[in-house]
């Protein structure tokens, strides 16, 4: 794909989930009274907008790595058609919750919530800099080869890290707190992508064995 058209295309997919988001939050909650849904939105997009600008001048195979959304292997894409359903619900849940009064988030969670959920998207973005192959889908390329320095040093998987922490602080950054019952069964997911994932690594990533006896720990330090 050239640059162009990569650019047109990852700008149409930027700015067409903007309202899809929107209407995912707003039309359940019946009102655009919801701020909490907007301060979310602005700390989502912002900092997408200036990754994707980024990406575009200084990394553009690694966006359209990214914007590869088929897994090759069966179990990882029944992992993602698994994870879409929670997801949704996660999304959909804190819009419905705000208009029948469910849940009674207080203002400094909300805003705890938020600051967790920048910084995810922020240690993300260190990751992208760090690894121009981290891929949407899981997959070795040729000439590709192991990351062991930035965040690579301290866990191996540092993007599920920062995806984590978007993901399950979302339901209180929304002021929802039903939401997250879907949200925390995201959390087996990422565990059982991450596990099938290193399979794949440790076949056929050169050097990624030797790797995992380096940095011992996949998400969290002393953990797992």
């Amino acid at each position: 794909m050239d640059i162009k058209q990569l650019a047109r295309t990852a700008c149409t997919r930027f700015f067409s989930a903007i309202p899809a988001l929107g209407l995912i939050f707003f039309l359940p909650a019946g009102t655009f009274d919801y701020w909490q849904a907007w301060l979310y939105m602005a700390l989502l997009f912002t900092p997408m907008f200036f990754l994707m600008r980024y990406l575009i001048k200084n990394d553009p195979a690694l966006l359209e790595r990214r914007m590869k959304m088929k897994e090759k292997a069966a179990e990882q894409s029944l992992i993602i058609k698994l994870s879409y359903m929670y997801f949704l619900a996660t999304f959909l849940l804190p819009g419905f919750d705000r208009r029948f009064g469910w849940s009674n988030v207080p203002l400094w969670l909300v805003l705890f919530a938020d600051a967790l959920v920048l910084a995810g998207y922020i240690l993300v973005m260190l990751v992208f800099k760090e690894n121009s192959y981290a891929a949407r889908t899981v997959e070795v390329e040729e000439g590709q080869k192991v990351i062991d320095t930035g965040p690579y040093a301290v866990v191996r998987h540092p993007m599920y890290v920062g995806v984590g922490l978007l993901y399950v602080l979302t339901p209180p950054a929304l002021g929802s707190a039903w939401a997250m019952i879907p949200a925390i069964f995201l959390i087996p997911l990422l565990i059982a992508r991450i596990v099938s994932e290193e399979r794949i690594l440790a076949k056929e990533l050169k050097g990624y064995t030797e790797y995992q006896q380096k940095v011992r720990y996949r998400l969290l330090p002393g953990v797992w």
